[in-house]
């Protein structure tokens, strides 16, 4: 028999069988939709990511249903964490669902930025880095599709150098994309290379090529200059450095 209370969290501990699946290894995350952990199969031995949605948050799985259809719409989006399959547990006397993923392991751009001196990235290496989030964000928008919240704690640094290789997390967002939408992801794009290189209190002495992408974070002036992602890439491979 179910009970009626409202679950407010989860907090399950290291070892708990999931659906006779997976083992709990450790929680990393949790929002206003749920909670998510690192899980082992218990078959494979492989690591995945698990989402669990507080049923308050999920009624007639509507939740789930939306987030599984848009991750699987965008699957060959290469900046997208990849989702599996779906699974429910029950709970307190509760029903609930969870989407799993593939993992990914690696900082946010916020730890990452934190390791780095003067936690901050040198001008070359962050255009690099955004170059490659428009990049990603250029294949979402070409699917009529967004994020919404980009910033550096959405993004996951799995490898650096000339080529980095990135992941966005917390793709949640209702309806289909519109311009505005669209439009909002590039300046958070370019909000986030302001970031990266150390945001105001850097910002003045930073070299001409990098102003001229930041427009001082006036929103009217970005959007003068690139409507999309892929306006901003193209924007970026094309700069005069000197």
């Amino acid at each position: 028999m179910k009970t009626s209370g409202q679950i407010k969290e989860f907090s399950f501990p290291e070892g708990l069988q999931l659906s006779q699946k997976y083992t709990v290894i450790q929680k990393v995350g949790a929002g206003w939709e749920g909670e998510v952990y690192i899980v082992r199969e218990n078959l494979t031995g492989i690591e995945r990511a698990a989402k669990f949605f507080y049923p308050k948050r999920n009624k007639h799985n509507k939740t789930l249903k939306f987030l599984a259809k848009k991750l699987h719409k965008l699957r060959n989006c290469s900046i997208l964490i990849q989702y599996l399959t779906q699974d429910t547990l029950e709970y307190k006397g509760q029903n609930i669902r969870y989407l799993v993923s593939e993992f990914v392991e690696g900082p946010t751009l916020d730890d990452f930025l934190q390791e780095q001196r003067g936690k901050r990235l040198h001008p070359f290496q962050a255009l690099h880095l955004v170059h490659r989030l428009a990049q990603g964000m250029e294949e979402i928008h070409r699917l009529k599709d967004y994020h919404g919240d980009l910033h550096t704690g959405n993004v996951i640094v799995r490898r650096v150098g000339l080529h980095f290789d990135l992941k966005i997390i917390d793709f949640f967002h209702w309806g289909s994309a519109k311009p505005e939408n669209l439009r909002d992801d590039v300046c958070d794009l370019v909000r986030i290379l302001y970031d990266s290189i150390g945001g105001i209190d850097h910002y003045a002495k930073q070299p001409e090529a990098i102003k001229k992408i930041c427009c001082g974070l006036k929103r009217n002036l970005i959007l003068k200059k690139y409507k999309n992602a892929g306006e901003l890439r193209e924007y970026i491979e094309n700069l005069e450095w000197f």
